[in-house]
Parts: C-alpha cells; sequence; structure tokens
C-alpha cells in the first residue's frame, strides 16, 4: 500500500532487520520500545501485524497493529516510528494514515492508541487524524480512538 513516496509493508525476510536498526532521538526512546522487542512480541502473538515504512524504497519506520479487539472493544495500535533521520518530513502521518486503511478492512473497525499525554507529536499526529481523547487513561497513558464510519 502507498501514499506518495511512502508506503507500508508487511514485515519479511528481507526487511526486518532494517527496521531493527532504526533508532528514535534521544527524547522520543522513553516512550516506546525497540523495534527489536516489537518484532519479537509479533512472533509470539500471531494476532500482531507488524509493518516496515518505506520512503522512496528504504525503510525509515516501523508499524505494528493488533487484528483482534482489545480493550475498549476496539484493534490497537501498538508501535508507530518513524527513524530520527526522516522525521519532520510527513512519514509518519503518511505511514498512519495508510494504516488506517489496512486497520479499516478489519470488522467493526475502531482504533485505538494509548502514548503519553507529554508526547506532543503523538497528540499532534492523532488529533489531526480524527482520534477522539474519551479520557480513557491505562496506567501513565491516555488512549485515544479513530471511529471508522
Amino acid at each position: 500500500m502507498r501514499t506518495c513516496n511512502v508506503k507500508i509493508v508487511e514485515l519479511n525476510a528481507e526487511n526486518w532487520y532494517e527496521c531493527c536498526e532504526l533508532e528514535v532521538s534521544t527524547e522520543q526512546a522513553k516512550y516506546m520500545e525497540s523495534n527489536t522487542i516489537s518484532i519479537a512480541q509479533s512472533k509470539f502473538e500471531p494476532t500482531l501485524r507488524p509493518y516496515a515504512i518505506y520512503f522512496e524504497e528504504k525503510v525509515v519506520g516501523f508499524l505494528m497493529f493488533n487484528s483482534v479487539e482489545e480493550e475498549l472493544e476496539g484493534y490497537w495500535v501498538y508501535r508507530i516510528m518513524v527513524d530520527k533521520e526522516f522525521q519532520g518530513k510527513g512519514i509518519g502521518k503518511a505511514a498512519t494514515k495508510l494504516m488506517i486503511t489496512e486497520m479499516s478492512k478489519l470488522p467493526n473497525a475502531k482504533i485505538v492508541v494509548g502514548y503519553y499525554p507529554e508526547n506532543i507529536g503523538a497528540h499532534n499526529l492523532y488529533k489531526s487524524l480524527g482520534f477522539v481523547d474519551n479520557g480513557d487513561r491505562f496506567g501513565k497513558e491516555m488512549a485515544v480512538v479513530k471511529y471508522i464510519n
């Protein structure tokens, strides 16, 4: 699936290692697990769907969502990241739109993502894509919801 120069491709033998080498900025690292941990998790939880994010045919990010409903009766986004060298170019937003399109194919699609309230970048991204804060909190994270019609 592709939007402009951004596409998402299911994780495979050709792109998994490149995803493991990607890094977020130092200040963002406290908000998420490494891609290596996420990829390992996907091998033990088969309902997780990991994807590499490509920009102009280069792996620049990683995302993962669950294909079964969880808390709040929604499908959760587990990870979305763009390497620190490629941030600020709209790649994350384009990849998130592609992910939403993919997740919209799930039955009764309602997308949920949790993030730390002080993560302003995540807050702005999800708000701009129509996610709504209904006041749901899970530990230190807030959960926002995108309703798919």
